[in-house]
């Protein structure tokens, strides 16, 4: 499978939840403190970055565009319509051995593109809890992040953007190691 395949899959993982919230924006997520409302404008807030981020424009020339209420009114057409633009990027140029300026440094695009998918992907199982709806994610689609994030690991959490890795029982499937890698209970 493909970077950028993978990334539209994990994206529709994540849409697919976004599209169950209805009008529970306040349900709290496992994230703390943070509500249905939160972790989806998290992702807006990504993705509005992604397409200046992936031609080039480094985190000083964005500034602060993107700060500030992103929902609005209809939080799902804006998701749907950020979702779109940031694919529509990840699309726009194949070449993803390309550098782009990430606020911890230079990287190739691919990389930043499995960065979003798997926090697409993450964050599809804490809003799926959050609501109480189905958290089973596409088993393909996490063996092939996982296999990407493994080697990551580490770094990941010396950089303080996971929590502490949570235990998983012996021969747990692929959902539960990435889950429990990332610190969430499997």
């Amino acid at each position: 499978m493909d970077i950028i395949e993978i990334y539209r899959r994990c994206d529709a993982e994540f849409a697919t939840r976004v599209h169950a919230v209805g009008g529970r924006w306040r349900e709290p997520t496992p994230l703390p403190g943070w509500s249905a409302h939160d972790l989806v404008h998290h992702l807006v807030y990504e993705e509005r970055w992604a397409p200046s981020i992936l031609a080039g424009a480094t985190i000083d020339e964005v500034g602060d565009r993107f700060e500030g209420e992103l929902l609005g009114a209809d939080p799902v057409a804006t998701f749907d319509e950020a979702s779109a633009a940031a694919l529509d990027a990840v699309r726009a140029d194949p070449d993803l051995d390309r550098t782009v300026h990430l606020s911890f440094g230079d990287f190739p695009a691919a990389e930043y593109v499995m960065q979003l998918a798997t926090d697409h992907l993450v964050h599809a199982v804490d809003l799926a809890r959050g609501l109480g709806a189905d958290e089973r994610l596409d088993p393909q689609l996490t063996e092939t992040v996982l296999e990407w994030f493994e080697p990551m690991e580490a770094m990941y959490r010396d950089a303080g953007v996971i929590g502490p890795r949570v235990g998983w029982p012996e021969g747990a499937d692929a959902q539960a190691r990435l889950i429990g890698m990332m610190g969430r209970q499997p």
